[in-house]
């Protein structure tokens, strides 16, 4: 599969990029997309969240008052759950929220997601996003002329250079994110996936395999 190049000025090369179809071209898998995705955003949580149980919080170890004779209601511990400033029965503990999947459903992920945006007409080939500056005036005037100006767009490219990565850091609705390292949830989640030619050598020689 062959596909054009175009400059950062927005008008097509003379020379098209040939895509590896058991890259580009697979039949989409939905199932091996929802448990990539599924397991990249359970990674995300931090799992930090935690409260204090009957041994954590403060106050007295000792009983309050003797158990039989006072007309009240017995108690042991001031800790206890059911008291006001007691502990926390059955609460949030720290824990890790991550889905282990197998290395080729992941890898199937990708690809799907990949052909997905190529066969919808969401993905473009860009000669080179090297920037001479890193002026963010620069870069939106790169993706004016690509006439991506509103969209969601992700870029992968094989190295972020330092002026790509601060030219384009302010702008919410742009992504720049190397291509070997590119999740399966960073290149579904944008209107418009954009690829250098050297990204897109990268993965044809990455997701080939």
């Amino acid at each position: 599969m062959k596909l054009n190049i175009f400059n950062k000025t927005g008008k097509k090369s003379n020379k098209k990029i040939t895509l590896s179809d058991t890259v580009f071209g697979v039949e989409p898998n939905e199932h091996c997309v929802y448990l990539a995705v599924n397991s990249e955003l359970a990674a995300l949580r931090q799992g930090t969240h935690s409260s204090k149980t009957r041994a954590e919080v403060s106050g007295g170890g000792t009983k309050p008052y003797k158990q039989k004779g006072t007309g009240r209601a017995r108690v042991g511990s001031i800790r206890n759950p059911a008291r006001v400033h007691g502990g926390t029965a059955f609460g949030p503990k720290s824990h890790k929220y991550e889905k282990k999947i197998n290395r080729k459903v992941r890898q199937i992920a990708r690809k799907s997601v990949l052909s997905q945006k190529v066969s919808s007409g969401n993905f473009m080939v860009v000669s080179d996003f090297v920037m001479e500056a890193s002026k963010t005036k620069e870069f939106v005037q790169v993706i004016n002329n690509l006439k991506l100006d509103g969209k969601k767009v992700t870029i992968l490219t094989d190295k972020v250079g330092d002026n790509l990565f601060l030219g384009s850091r302010n702008l919410k609705y742009i992504t720049v994110i190397p291509a070997k390292t590119a999740s399966t949830f960073d290149m579904l989640d944008c209107q418009t996936l954009v690829m250098d030619v050297a990204g897109v050598e990268s993965l044809n020689a990455q997701l080939a395999e």
